[in-house]
């Protein structure tokens, strides 16, 4: 049984997705905690489940590098075989994802390496894209940079708002972060050996 620590900024409908599939007692993995950067409304869904909830704020903190020391303690005394930044909105320290990758996976709404960053949806619009989609990848220091595990695309329809294609977006990102941890799970999806195809194709 995989071992999952999410980690979430906003409202969690990707974190929801999850905990409702591991509810599911033959779905192959369970949630052991939710972590944070904020007070965010998603922890309410965690907190619904019954899965236990933390909040690492960077504020609280003299820099970047403490917060994410601080943020590394609180998912490893959980023990996870994974870590999923499902909406977690933070470029994440150079120790923390040393600590954790390739066991440590992030959805991004563009299919990168187009569109990488924070307001993807908006620049595939900005772009007169006509197709767009959505990523999951393993993270590295670099931002949407990881290894891609699977993508799908969605259609950019014409009269779309950024908010509309989210939405549409959104729907097709939960289904397919859950058939990837599930697929990570059973072994489908071999996360070392992907990491090291892409450090032996990059060169030096």
């Amino acid at each position: 049984m995989l071992s999952i620590v999410v980690l979430i900024s906003g409202g969690g409908s990707n974190l929801r997705a999850l905990l409702e599939a591991a509810s599911d007692r033959d779905f192959p993995a369970r949630i052991v905690a939710v972590g944070s950067d904020t007070d965010a409304a998603g922890l309410a869904h965690a907190e619904q489940f019954g899965v236990p909830t933390f909040t690492v704020t960077p504020t609280s903190f003299a820099d970047r590098a403490a917060w994410g020391d601080e943020l590394l303690q609180q998912v490893e005394q959980w023990t996870p075989d994974l870590v999923v930044c499902a909406g977690f909105m933070r470029i994440l320290p150079p120790r923390f994802v040393g600590a954790l990758s390739p066991n440590l996976i992030n959805t991004h709404p563009a299919l990168l390496p187009l569109f990488p960053g924070a307001h993807a949806v908006r620049d595939a619009l900005a772009a007169g894209a006509t197709e767009t989609g959505v990523t999951v990848h393993i993270v590295d220091e670099g931002v949407d940079t990881g290894p891609t595990l699977v993508q799908r695309s969605v259609a950019v329809l014409p009269g779309d708002t950024e908010h509309v294609l989210q939405e549409r977006i959104k729907v097709i990102e939960r289904d397919l972060l859950v058939q990837t941890v599930r697929d990570i799970a059973t072994s489908t999806i071999d996360l070392s050996s992907i990491h090291q195809s892409n450090r032996s194709a990059t060169p030096s």
